[in-house]
């Protein structure tokens, strides 16, 4: 397959720069991997799919390409729904996929999509051709365990939040493209409205604008709570709901959540952007069934709150007032939390839910970024009001002292006081 022949795709392939920069850097002959850091929808993932498929279709010898990111949901709703859009097939009709290994097949060559946490597959057979979606969020280990099993070629591709091992150990190496992108390298095939909507948080979110607009690497500094793992499912316990009830472009959003000992166990349950009327918010929480367990909503619609209640809904009063956002976030932070890894949008809020800093000080407030809070909130609505059975009901003093009976000395970061790491 000459470059040529790469950039000029078929199936009407709409590309961009970006695809033909990964195009160049696989036939070189050069490189090993290409490294695609970048802003949103620049085009990264999906022009290395793009690019995957056509080695795929133009390849003489079969070829088995692995396709990763963090977890199998992640994939499900990012790289595999991104592939079959390109290719213009569907999952469920598709006689080249297999749904239960997910693997496509194209003659003798295969394309294989596993999540980075299936040790089996780590250390399993080798490949040629390896693409590793969003690798910042996956673990160097892991990456190492992936990359002495790839015969050919790497692609990788992650957004700039932060650095991370890729730029202590793959950037700048001879063997290695890097390849930088924005929104504007995609300008051709984003719709308008998407790059107002990125344009607009150019001065709402500096930090925001630097990552995902400019594609500059970030410093996530400030971030409300800043430890979490993932699981593959809520533990066994007594379930309680927080409901966030969106407004106008933000969500609305449902979390189950489940304790055990010093452990938050959270599960997104619908994070739904259509602008929800209360009535639709019913319907949903019927067909999860949804009973006479808790469910503490944003207290600021009373009204809202009340119709759920009147649709028979178990509708309980959050902690409220003055104080209570930062005695809800300590409360949530003496826990150790955990988010499913089907909880794919509130993760994504709990990497980037930051304090923001006064412009003229320096120092971190207490106001937070509003884009990432929405899950987070529905979470914190629950956690700041909900008794474990057979917990006493007393409050504490004054908010955010003694959440759990325990009260953690907080300490200095940046200005501001937030409460101490896990096991500090």
């Amino acid at each position: 397959m000459t470059i040529e022949a790469a950039s000029r795709p078929a199936l009407n392939l709409r590309t961009t720069t970006i695809y033909e920069a990964n195009a160049s850097a696989w036939l070189s002959g050069t490189y090993r991997r290409a490294l695609n850091e970048g802003g949103t929808r620049s085009s990264k993932t999906w022009s290395c799919l793009q690019l995957l498929y056509l080695i795929a279709k133009g390849s003489k010898a079969p070829l088995l390409i692995s396709v990763v990111s963090e977890s199998m949901p992640h994939l499900k709703r990012g790289a595999i729904r991104d592939w079959f859009n390109i290719i213009g097939e569907t999952q469920g009709s598709s006689p080249h996929w297999n749904q239960t290994d997910h693997i496509y097949r194209m003659g003798e060559t295969i394309i294989e999509f596993f999540p980075a946490d299936d040790a089996s597959k780590l250390r399993g057979a080798g490949r040629d051709i390896l693409f590793i979606n969003e690798a910042n969020n996956v673990s160097y280990e892991a990456y190492r365990e992936l990359e002495v099993r790839t015969k050919r070629f790497i692609f990788l591709d992650w957004n700039p939040v932060s650095e991370f091992w890729a730029h202590e150990h793959l950037i700048g190496q001879p063997e290695n493209c890097y390849i930088h992108s924005t929104y504007k390298d995609a300008l051709e095939v984003l719709p308008r409205e998407v790059v107002q909507n990125i344009e607009s948080n150019r001065e709402r979110d500096p930090n925001w604008w630097n990552v995902y607009g400019l594609g500059l690497v970030g410093k996530i500094e400030g971030l409300v709570y800043p430890h979490f793992e993932q699981v593959d499912e809520l533990p066994l316990g007594a379930v309680f709901y927080g409901l966030d009830w969106g407004f106008a472009s933000d969500p609305t959003v449902l979390v189950k959540n489940v304790l055990v000992g010093d452990k938050l166990y959270s599960q997104e349950m619908f994070f739904d952007r259509s602008g929800l009327t209360n009535g639709q918010i019913a319907q949903k929480l019927s067909l999860l069934g949804i009973q006479n367990e808790p469910i503490y909503p944003d207290p600021d619609e009373p009204k809202s709150a009340q119709e759920l209640r009147e649709a028979g809904f178990n509708i309980c009063e959050p902690v409220k007032g003055v104080g209570s956002v930062a005695f809800g976030i300590q409360k949530v932070n003496n826990y150790h939390q955990f988010w499913t890894k089907d909880s794919l949008d509130c993760i994504k809020e709990q990497r980037n839910f930051r304090y923001l800093r006064d412009k003229a000080t320096g120092l971190y407030t207490d106001r937070t970024t509003h884009q990432w809070s929405h899950g987070l909130s529905a979470r914190r609505y629950a956690c700041a009001t909900y008794q474990s059975p057979g917990l006493g009901r007393s409050k504490p003093r004054r908010w955010g002292l003694t959440p759990l009976g325990e009260s953690r000395e907080p300490v200095a970061i940046s200005g501001r006081s937030m409460p101490r790491r896990w096991g500090s």
